[in-house]
């Protein structure tokens, strides 16, 4: 985000304040009681954003993990396309192997937990 996008920013949070604040005082608040609303819709909008934000970042579901991902995916996907048949093969037969593997080492560790 550029420094012109978060004065932007800024800038229309400061006109939504006070865009709020005199239509609390056109339904019928008084300035004080207005005031303190418009302050209170303010807050607990950026409490909800930084939740928001909170919460992306926990599930890494932000732009640059995405980001990152997809450019795992291509270097992966590139690497794949450039292999020949040949180690297509050897690499599927390690896979198995190792998957094997796993399985009988599960099947070990289950044995062992049974009474």
């Amino acid at each position: 985000m550029r420094r012109i996008d978060v004065i932007g920013i800024g800038i229309g949070l400061f006109a939504a304040g006070g865009v709020i604040y005199l239509i609390l005082q056109a339904i019928g608040l008084d300035s004080i009681n207005a005031g303190i609303w418009s302050q209170v819709l303010l807050v607990g909008g950026l409490v909800g954003w930084l939740l928001t934000y909170l919460f992306r970042a926990v599930t890494h579901t932000m732009t640059y993990n995405q980001q990152l991902q997809d450019y795992e995916d291509a270097v992966l996907q590139k690497r794949l396309d450039e292999m020949s048949p040949e180690e297509l093969a050897q690499l599927q037969a390690e896979l198995e192997q190792e998957k094997q593997l796993r399985a009988a080492e599960k099947e070990r560790s289950q044995a062992t937990n049974e009474p």
